[in-house]
């Protein structure tokens, strides 16, 4: 009676853990994702930095410098798309009467393929395309006209980045005085292969996406597509999402050839283009750049970033998976905690696996028969 009492309250503690820790998550996350983002950009920008200092820079230049290209780059690319956003938004009102008249003949060839000429289902379609169009423009001019919250809270984050990177040795060491002595040895190793997990693919995923915006830009070119500029880009950053990026990537410019531009044969043409593009960075891309740095099971993958989505909107989805990837290194070297490492790792369904050997043996063992 005693041991079940005391499981029932331990399971109770962790429940009770639990909930507050996803109520602080979401009750402070204005001031909790800047500090994720910028400890992610903190470990890709700093074997640039360190770099810098074998140079011979001290460590305060050698950090400004870094920030300052990294900003320079990130402002380039954010001035290129914002004068596109601009462009777009003016000629909204212009799209969305476009849009509505192709929508029009749309339902009408629907009405007279299946003979239903309701009322009530007459303008449907047409009013659920206005109500998305409305809702993208005014998404669009919220990312165009940003906050002074959102602008100070991104604006933060260059400065955490350059205080985790100055003060980077009194963390390490922090560290070391709170864990025993005996176990300095783990612990710098746990430190070193986060910092490689993270570096990789951080550096992986920003690598991955210049490469897919200029390769959406110019095959959206080459299909003819409006604002091929603005839309590739849009595509490609998506692909910071995991998995759904590239989907959600891929259909934005689909319905804008579609439904905006309409051309059903340009749309085909950009759902072809967009299965090359997957296959691509899914295959090609992604193994050997970013390669399986953070070693978690496309399950997990998929729940992480559902449940970051949920705390956190866009930021979450984007940092769930790296954080994942840390929590899965912590767990591979703590004994207790190795269930969990499993659990979340790639191991252990090696014989289901799709592989290539797999389907080139089968066809060979068809053959034979």
């Amino acid at each position: 009676m005693a041991k079940h009492y005391e499981r029932l309250r331990q399971l109770t503690l962790l429940l009770f853990f639990a909930t507050l820790l996803v109520y602080v998550l979401v009750a402070a996350r204005d001031f909790l994702y800047p500090i994720a983002m910028a400890i992610l950009f903190a470990y890709l920008l700093y074997p640039i930095e360190k770099q810098l200092e074998k140079w011979g820079l001290p460590r305060i230049p050698a950090t400004f410098l870094t920030i300052i290209a990294a900003m320079a780059l990130f402002v380039g690319l954010l001035l290129l798309l914002y004068k596109q956003l601009a462009i777009f938004l003016t000629d909204l009102p212009a799209l969305q009467n476009k849009a509505l008249l192709n929508l029009d003949r749309l339902q009408q060839a629907i009405d007279e393929e299946f003979s239903q000429n309701e009322p009530e289902n007459e303008h449907w379609l047409r009013t659920q395309l206005a109500s998305a169009i409305e809702l993208s423009g005014n998404f669009l001019r919220t990312v165009l006209f940003a906050t002074t919250s959102t602008i100070t809270k991104f604006g933060l984050i260059p400065v955490y980045i350059f205080l985790m990177l100055y003060y980077r040795n009194k963390f390490l060491k922090f560290i070391l005085y709170v864990v025993p002595t005996e176990r300095h040895a783990k612990t710098n190793c746990i430190i070193d292969q986060v910092s490689d997990v993270t570096r990789h693919y951080m550096g992986g995923v920003i690598s991955v996406i210049l490469i897919l915006c200029a390769l959406n830009t110019v095959g959206l070119l080459a299909i003819g597509v409006e604002y091929a500029l603005l839309l590739g880009i849009l595509s490609a950053i998506m692909n910071f999402i995991p998995y759904f990026g590239t989907l959600i990537g891929g259909a934005i410019p689909l319905f804008y050839t579609f439904m905006i531009q309409g051309s059903p044969h340009k749309a085909l043409l950009v759902l072809v283009f967009f299965l090359i593009i997957q296959f691509t960075e899914n295959n090609i891309l992604t193994p050997n750049i970013t390669g399986s740095s953070v070693n978690i099971n496309p399950m997990f993958t998929i729940l992480s970033i559902v449940v970051g989505g949920m705390l956190w909107g866009l930021p979450g989805m984007f940092v769930a998976v790296p954080f994942l990837g840390m929590i899965k290194v912590y767990c591979d070297h703590t004994p207790p905690f190795a269930p969990f490492a499993f659990l979340l790792g790639t191991a252990g369904t090696e014989e289901h696996a799709f592989t290539a050997k797999k389907i080139i043996d089968w066809f060979r063992s068809k053959f034979k028969s």
